[in-house]
C-alpha cells in the first residue's frame, strides 16, 4: 500500500516456486494481492494473464501491481518493476469549449502535469444543440465522436513526452462532462437528450476500457465516465460535489457552477437537491462588447477611487488592456454601484460620471480604458445595454439561489458554506457579486473558491480508493428540481433586478459612497 494509503498502486514481493511449492504463478500473485489489499476478489485480463510467467521472472517475483476497485472487485491493470516509472492517471475535465487534462502518479497523488486544448468540435459548432443537430446527418455522429477522440489522443502524446512517460504507463482514466458531451465522447446517439421528453441514451455508464474508444493509453486501461442525472445535470456537476465534499458533511452547503447556465446544488451528507437555470448570457463575451476569456492584456480587476471615482484595473500579465473577463465585468458594476455612478435601478448616473460617459450609437458608455491607453486603439467600456444584460443575469442567478434555498425551508442567510466553482470560481470576487446582488451577502470566510471543479473531482476520483461507491451514492442522493417559471418566481426576479436588491436588508453589508 502506498504513503497515502490509498490501493491504486501496491509492490508485492512473492516467494518463488519450488518443488514444494508448485503454485501457478497467477494464482500466487492473486493470493497475495487479496491478503494485502483484504478483498476476496481480484480479476486480471486475459492480455496480462499471459504476460504473468514472464513479468514475474522478469523482475525476480517482486513487482509491482497498479490496480482498480469496481464496485465488486479489484482489476489488475498493470505489472511492472518495482523502480518503474510512475504509474500514471489521467483526469480530463471535458468542456464544451476548452478541454483539460491532468497527469497524476497513481501512487501519491501528486500531479507530473498539465495541458488544455480548445475543443474540436467547435468546427462544428461552438454550442452543444448544433453539435447534436450534426449527429443526425450521414456520419455526423462517428465525426464529432473522432474529433474529440483524435484531440485528446493528440494533447496525451504532447503530455507524455513532456512528463518523460509512456502512453503505456497510463493505466486509468476519469473523464468528467456534461451529458451531451459525454454521449458525443463515447460514440453514443444524443438524438433524445433535446427532443421531448429530454431522454439521454445512458445515465450512468459501467466502467469502460479506454481501448474500446480508441485511447492512447494502456491498452488494459479503464475508464470512468462520470455519471449524470439527466439531460441537464451532468458528470461535470457530480465531480464537483464529490470535489466539494459536500456531500460528506453535517452542515449544509451550496454549489454554484455559473455559464451559461447556473448550476446549483444544496445539501449535505443525508441530502442534496440540484437545479438549473438560464442566468443570462455567459459573463465573458456574452454580457459586454468588451467581455472575453481570461488571457493575457484581458482586464481581471477593476476598483473605483471613492472620492475621486478614479478608475483602476489590473490586466493578466500586466499587458495594455484588450477587454475584460468576467470577474472585471462583476467588479466594474460593483463599484460604479458603489461610487454611486449606477443608481439602485442599474442606470448610469450622467453627472456621477461627468466626461467618462458617452453617447455611443444613441446608447449612454462608460469608458473605462480610452482608446489611446488600450491595445485595441478603441474606448473599452460598457454601455447601458451591456449592465442592462448583466443586471438580467446576477437577478436570474439569486433568483435561483432563493428558490432553491426556499424549496428545503432555508433563508440563504443561514448557509455556513458556500462554494463557488468554473471560471466563474476561479476569479470572481465575493465582495463584488455581493455588493450587485448577485450571490448572498454572507461573511467572506462562507466563500470557498473552487476552480475547475469538474477536474478536481476527476483528479480525486484517481486515487480514491472507494471512488465508484461515492460518486454513485452522490448520483442516486440528488433530487432534482424544476425551475418552472411561475409567478412566485417572476416576482423574486423581479425584485432582484435592483442593486442590489429590492430589500436592502438582505443585503446589510453593502455601502454606497456617492
Amino acid at each position: 500500500m502506498d504513503e497515502k494509503g490509498n490501493n491504486r498502486v501496491v509492490t508485492i514481493s512473492l516467494t518463488p516456486p519450488s518443488l514444494k511449492d508448485n503454485t501457478a504463478d497467477a494464482d500466487r500473485l492473486v493470493g497475495a494481492l487479496k491478503h494485502q489489499l483484504g478483498t476476496d476478489e481480484v480479476h486480471i485480463d486475459l492480455p496480462l494473464l499471459r504476460q504473468i510467467p514472464m513479468l514475474l521472472r522478469k523482475w525476480h517475483y517482486r513487482v509491482r501491481c497498479v490496480l482498480f476497485r469496481d464496485r465488486t472487485r479489484h482489476l489488475l491493470l498493470g505489472l511492472d518493476g518495482p523502480d518503474a516509472n510512475p504509474a500514471a492517471g489521467l483526469a480530463v475535465d471535458l468542456g464544451t469549449t476548452r478541454v483539460v487534462l491532468r497527469l497524476i502518479d497513481l501512487a501519491t497523488g501528486d500531479p507530473l502535469g498539465e495541458t488544455a486544448f480548445d475543443n474540436p468540435q467547435i468546427a462544428i459548432a461552438p454550442d452543444v444543440l448544433a453539435r447534436i443537430h450534426h449527429t443526425d446527418t450521414p456520419g455526423g455522429l462517428e465525426e464529432i465522436h473522432r474529433m474529440i477522440i483524435d484531440g485528446l489522443n493528440a494533447a496525451i502524446r504532447e503530455l507524455c513526452d513532456t512528463c518523460g512517460l509512456r502512453l503505456e504507463e497510463i493505466y486509468l482514466v476519469t473523464v468528467a462532462g456534461n451529458t451531451a458531451m459525454t454521449h458525443l465522447f463515447m460514440g453514443i446517439d444524443p438524438h433524445w437528450i433535446i427532443r421531448e421528453p429530454y431522454i439521454p441514451a445512458v445515465n450512468a455508464p459501467d466502467l469502460l476500457m479506454a481501448a474500446e474508444l480508441g485511447m492512447a493509453v494502456s491498452p488494459l486501461a479503464r475508464l470512468l465516465v462520470f455519471p449524470s442525472v439527466g439531460s441537464y445535470f451532468g458528470g461535470d456537476l457530480i465531480s464537483g460535489i464529490l470535489f466539494s465534499g459536500m456531500n460528506r458533511m453535517e452542515e449544509t452547503a451550496i454549489l454554484v457552477d455559473v455559464g451559461t447556465n447556473a448550476e446549483v446544488i444544496l445539501g449535505n451528507r443525508d441530502w442534496l437537491v440540484a437545479c438549473a437555470g438560464a442566468a443570462g448570457p455567459a459573463l465573458e463575451s456574452g454580457v459586454a462588447r468588451m467581455g472575453m476569456m481570461a488571457g493575457p492584456g484581458v482586464i481581471e480587476t477593476v476598483t473605483v477611487n471613492p472620492e475621486t471615482r478614479r478608475f483602476e484595473y489590473q490586466t493578466i500579465g500586466g499587458l495594455p488592456p484588450m477587454g475584460m473577463c468576467g470577474s472585471g465585468i462583476i467588479d466594474l458594476a460593483a463599484h460604479l454601484f458603489l461610487s454611486g455612478m449606477l443608481d439602485i435601478r442599474g442606470r448610469l448616473v450622467p453627472e456621477k460620471c461627468c466626461e467618462r460617459l458617452k453617447i455611443v450609437n444613441d446608447m449612454p458608455f462608460i469608458v473605462v480604458v480610452p482608446a489611446e491607453a488600450s491595445a485595441t486603439g478603441e474606448d473599452l467600456g460598457m454601455s447601458q445595454a451591456d449592465i442592462d444584460s448583466l443586471i438580467r443575469s446576477k437577478a436570474a442567478m439569486y433568483t435561483i439561489l432563493r428558490t432553491i434555498t426556499l424549496s428545503v425551508g432555508m433563508e440563504l442567510r443561514e448557509l455556513r458554506k458556500f462554494y463557488v466553482a468554473g471560471t466563474f470560481g476561479s476569479f470572481i470576487r465575493p465582495p463584488s457579486a455581493i455588493a450587485i446582488g448577485m450571490i448572498p451577502d454572507l461573511p467572506p470566510e462562507c466563500y470557498t473558491v473552487l476552480g475547475n471543479s469538474s477536474l478536481g473531482g476527476a483528479t480525486l476520483a484517481l486515487t480514491q480508493e472507494d471512488c465508484m461507491a461515492e460518486i454513485e451514492k452522490i448520483r442516486n442522493g440528488i433530487t432534482y428540481i424544476e425551475l418552472n417559471v411561475n409567478q412566485e418566481l417572476m416576482n423574486r426576479f423581479s425584485a432582484s433586478r435592483f442593486l442590489p436588491h429590492t430589500d436592502p436588508s438582505l443585503f446589510p453589508s453593502v455601502r454606497v459612497w456617492g
